[in-house]
């Protein structure tokens, strides 16, 4: 309404205009500056066209961020030879914006436009297809929130059918932070193909502080025995990983190596001829070594998990020979991450663990402690790094047997702060100021 009240203004000024009236005087009767007058005469007069009486457009003629037609070109181009490069066996086949820049600029195309122009671009053109929302969990679980790679390394199980009939069961594991993945196939699930995964993880990606999986009985231990602390907790402890345990039917915990299996699914399974299970041995490695060189995570900003991996050190897998079997039980500690039920319970490891202060359907994270003293299960708010958190619960857990320390090799080095070197520095200066000072008294 304002714009109709405005160029109905505008034309009665020009009407007056016409009709003999000084600027001044037309001015005067719309109650306008003789500034606004001159300057909708001069429009409607250079052309005599009623049409330019209407606002025109703000926006600047130029602009100099604006992407040239050889960009835009060159993205759309970028694409397409990415979305044909996807059909090809063994190439990675992502076609999202980071997968697009990282091709520009191997191809040294500048100025290289950012993440967003080139998602505008292809929204454009109609290159692009969004995934569907993801539905958002009931239940807020505690969590870990790791800053730099090795702090935590996801585990899990895909299986999938090889002709005939034939079941295999896919573990990958994923750093969360560096996305660097490795992988191993087996014709079954059992603890002794966890164990023998766990050990090629450590050995690839170097020993995490934390080792998250789910709940099945290759990893928990099964689901018979009360108390149990079957062979992978029992190998967790004794390298010096923390292992964690996801939320019982919740992979959304597990979700950077859930998103993980997407990719290596798409890429190996659904692209190659996997007659047996020695194919799909011989051409997953190959994939493995190709994602950790690609380029098109946007989280890593232009950097292949490889580069992010190996910005600081991890803890080495030690050069020693066989692990002693059976495993004993070691110092450590193991997490789970649980939903209370409406008894104010949780159930982990084939036993119920009261936790009175929690409402129903809150999610905790409970601890078990080792030590070579006694066993303790503490029921917590919130996850270990949390800046702060509340102790919901604490009882003895049974054990039947000893715990053993952490063996030397496995040790982990304790970092110390840096200001401890500075007090340490000024109190070994003062220890010398004062026998110096008396030393020198003596001498007048």
């Amino acid at each position: 309404m304002r714009k109709k009240a405005d160029i109905h203004e505008r034309r009665t000024a020009i009407h007056l205009l016409r009709g003999g009236r000084r600027p001044a005087e037309v001015a005067q009767e719309v109650g306008r500056s003789l500034a606004w007058v001159y300057k909708w005469r001069h429009r409607f007069f250079e052309e005599q066209d009623w049409a330019d009486l209407a606002d025109r457009s703000r926006a600047p003629r130029r602009c100099p961020t604006q992407l040239g037609e050889d960009i835009r070109g060159a993205i759309r181009q970028a694409r397409s030879e990415l979305e044909a490069a996807a059909t090809e066996p063994g190439s990675l086949g992502y076609l999202g914006a980071p997968a697009v820049q990282a091709r520009l600029r191997h191809q040294s195309v500048s100025p290289l436009p950012s993440i967003s122009s080139i998602e505008r671009v292809l929204a454009a053109a109609g290159m692009t297809h969004p995934r569907p929302a993801e539905a958002k969990a009931s239940v807020a679980y505690p969590h870990l929130e790791p800053a730099a790679p090795h702090q935590l390394v996801q585990v899990d199980i895909v299986t999938r059918f090889l002709p005939g009939g034939v079941q295999v069961a896919c573990f990958n594991a994923l750093d969360v932070i560096s996305h660097y993945p490795t992988g191993q196939q087996y014709l079954s699930r059992r603890s002794t193909d966890a164990t023998n995964f766990l050990i090629h993880l450590w050995q690839t990606l170097g020993i995490p502080d934390y080792t998250q999986m789910d709940n099945e009985s290759c990893f928990s231990g099964g689901f018979s025995h009360p108390g149990v602390l079957g062979k992978v907790v029992r190998l967790g402890l004794f390298v010096g990983t923390e292992l964690v345990f996801s939320p019982i039917r919740h992979p959304e915990s597990n979700g950077s190596v859930e998103r993980f299996h997407q990719d290596y699914l798409q890429h190996v399974w659904d692209k190659l001829n996997l007659p047996d299970l020695t194919t799909l041995q011989h051409h997953s490695p190959s994939f493995f070594e190709t994602y950790r060189h690609s380029e098109h995570i946007a989280t890593l900003q232009g950097r292949c998990p490889a580069q992010v991996q190996g910005e600081q050190p991890g803890q080495p897998w030690p050069v020693t020979g066989a692990l002693p079997q059976p495993l004993p039980l070691t110092a450590g500690q193991v997490h789970f991450m649980r939903r209370v039920d409406p008894a104010h319970q949780i159930t982990l490891l084939n036993l119920t663990w009261a936790v009175p202060k929690a409402h129903p359907d809150q999610g905790v994270w409970a601890t078990l402690t080792l030590s070579r003293q006694a066993a303790k299960l503490r029921i917590y708010d919130a996850a270990p790094d949390a800046a702060r958190r509340t102790c919901l619960a604490e009882h003895p857990f049974p054990l039947t047997e000893p715990v053993q320390p952490v063996q030397p090799e496995f040790q982990r080095a304790v970092p110390v702060d840096p200001a401890w070197f500075s007090l340490a520095a000024d109190l070994f200066r003062v220890a010398l100021k004062i026998p110096l000072a008396a030393w020198l008294s003596t001498m007048s």
